[in-house]
């Protein structure tokens, strides 16, 4: 992995898994995201905050982003991957979900006109497999920075799939959606092999393992609690409106 710093704006991406056809059973790690040094994290002041999404329907442009800097429709994706509409809204549903289930983050697809915390779409220059590229508050006081903003990209030139077959030259949705998300809420890959959050794309599992749901309790505490676990003490705080300052950081995996 390596790792690239660009001036402001404030991403995290990656290129695409490494295929691997077996690894190491599964522990209990993550790695939290940084971001020019910051931890980040959704902030807001509530029990369980709700993060609202969309996918895109037109393309548009992303000033300062590398990896998603211009998305569109799934229309293409789909037609080339022989994936249904009504397939790929479920997989994505079920992809958030997972992440539901075991912290205290709420998701809910935003309103028509509502600006959407996390945004989905196809890249318009393809490129690697998959990108979450996450804008952050660097010039909040709070020592973990509030995240204000993620996007979320895929390649509609690789093939697609729903479910596990064996073949690691295309990528399940389900689980790419999970791994992508993950990065959206403030993590990264950790250290070891086994979890959804692995830089490595493999075949054994398509729900969060221990170090996954480690990582998401130990940054937002488990569902509906009172309140919410942070990073070295941090609680709920409300995030300022600065965008000013913001770094940006990438993370590439090279086949």
């Amino acid at each position: 992995m390596r790792t690239l710093f660009v001036g402001l704006a404030a991403l995290c991406g990656f290129a695409g898994f490494v295929a691997v056809g077996n690894a190491q059973d599964a522990t209990a790690t993550f790695e939290a995201l940084r971001l020019d040094g910051h931890l980040v994290k959704w902030q807001k002041p509530s029990t369980d905050p709700e993060i609202t999404y969309q996918v895109a329907t037109a393309p548009r442009e992303f000033a300062g982003a590398r990896n998603c800097r211009g998305m569109t429709a799934f229309d293409s994706l789909l037609v080339g991957s022989e994936i249904a509409v009504a397939t790929f809204e479920r997989e994505l549903t079920a992809a958030f979900a997972m992440w539901e289930a075991v912290a205290g983050l709420k998701f809910r697809q935003a309103r028509l006109g509502e600006p959407a915390e996390i945004l989905i779409g196809a890249q318009l220059d393809p490129d690697g497999w998959a990108f979450a590229d996450v804008f952050y508050d660097a010039a909040s006081p709070q020592h973990v920075k509030p995240i204000l903003q993620a996007l979320i990209c895929f390649n509609p030139l690789r093939r697609w799939k729903v479910g596990f077959d064996g073949n690691l030259k295309a990528y399940d949705l389900r689980y790419t959606l999970a791994h992508e998300i993950g990065h959206a809420i403030g993590l990264d890959h950790p250290p070891g092999p086994g979890q959804i959050m692995n830089h490595r794309y493999e075949e054994r599992f398509r729900d969060l393992q221990a170090g996954d749901v480690f990582g998401a309790v130990s940054l937002y505490g488990t569902p509906t609690r009172g309140t919410m676990a942070g990073i070295e003490g941090e609680g709920h705080a409300r995030p300022t409106a600065k965008r000013g300052g913001t770094r940006a950081v990438e993370h590439v995996i090279e086949r």
